[in-house]
């Protein structure tokens, strides 16, 4: 599996845990390839202008220099910050460039200047946009996740037409707790044209709400569970101390920032944040 990193702001209790600057990055997935043995490591960007992420992933690349990297910022580029990115990362030890640019035609447009491997987990989720991405050629590694494609079943499906039309295929992570990641291994476990390290994002919580705790790493993966089943089971307390928390701080805005409460997402984006400014917002 793969280190999945997020630029992050002060923890709002403690003070600490930022990582802004192309040091904090590093040193937070030095820390975390020690502790889990991570080997390929995935940029969450599209928050700070482009040419600072740029600097960053090249920061991060420089010192793990055997081991892989992937960009992903949500499709917040425009066409041009794309290529420009693109065209800056070509000499690294890159898996594909994710989502930089929205829709399967400018990301077909976008292959015509940057000849890297494009992936999406965001718009070809299904087999409508299956069938069309095979008329743009617009994206070249598909990122299954057992939410957005309905179970573990039509992964499997997609997987398999996905061999048939020469398309890669990796497992997505969108934040899951340990029944959905349980699917997602069960289902990276019987997908035979998986080509690249599974996205994670589970070393980022502190608890699980499934029996027994978190699932544990070791040498960068977890082991698929092989009890009934998913393997997992339910924590009902757990589910329910959660529930109460839920109650007491309600939900969050996935798509905004805590530190800029008048941002909202654009695409492409042309408002980034201030990657001099260390913040440290309140949760509520």
């Amino acid at each position: 599996m793969l280190f999945r990193s997020f630029f992050r702001y002060n923890d709002p209790q403690t003070g600490g845990g930022e990582v802004r600057t192309a040091e904090q990055l590093v040193a937070h997935a030095k820390a975390l390839k020690a502790e889990h043995g991570f080997r390929v490591h995935k940029l969450k960007g599209g928050v700070y202008p482009p040419a600072y992420e740029l600097s960053c992933y090249r920061a991060l690349a420089a010192a793990l220099p055997a081991d892989r990297f992937r960009y992903d910022p949500n499709s917040a580029l425009s066409l041009a910050d794309a290529i420009d990115f693109g065209r800056g990362i070509l000499d690294l030890r890159n898996d594909y460039y994710e989502d930089p640019v929205w829709g399967l035609p400018q990301l077909a447009r976008l292959k015509e200047f940057v000849s890297l491997p494009i992936a999406t987990n965001t718009v070809v989720v299904n087999f409508e946009q299956l069938a069309a991405n095979e008329r743009f050629r617009a994206v070249d590694v598909v990122l299954l996740d057992t939410t957005f494609w309905g179970g573990i079943r039509p992964c499997i499906k997609a997987a398999g037409v996905c061999e048939t039309l020469g398309v890669g295929v990796a497992v997505h992570s969108s934040g899951e707790l340990g029944i959905q990641l349980a699917t997602m291994l069960h289902m990276g476990a019987v997908v035979p044209n998986l080509g690249y390290a599974a996205d994670a994002h589970y070393h980022h919580l502190r608890d699980d709400v499934i029996v027994g705790g978190k699932m544990a790493y070791a040498n960068g993966a977890i082991r698929v569970p092989d009890g009934k089943g998913l393997g997992v089971a339910l924590d009902r307390a757990k589910l329910a101390q959660y529930h109460e928390l839920y109650r007491e701080l309600g939900g969050y805005p996935y798509d905004r920032d805590p530190g800029r409460p008048g941002w909202y997402p654009t695409i492409p984006n042309s408002d980034w944040a201030n990657p001099n400014a260390s913040l440290r917002p309140k949760l509520r």
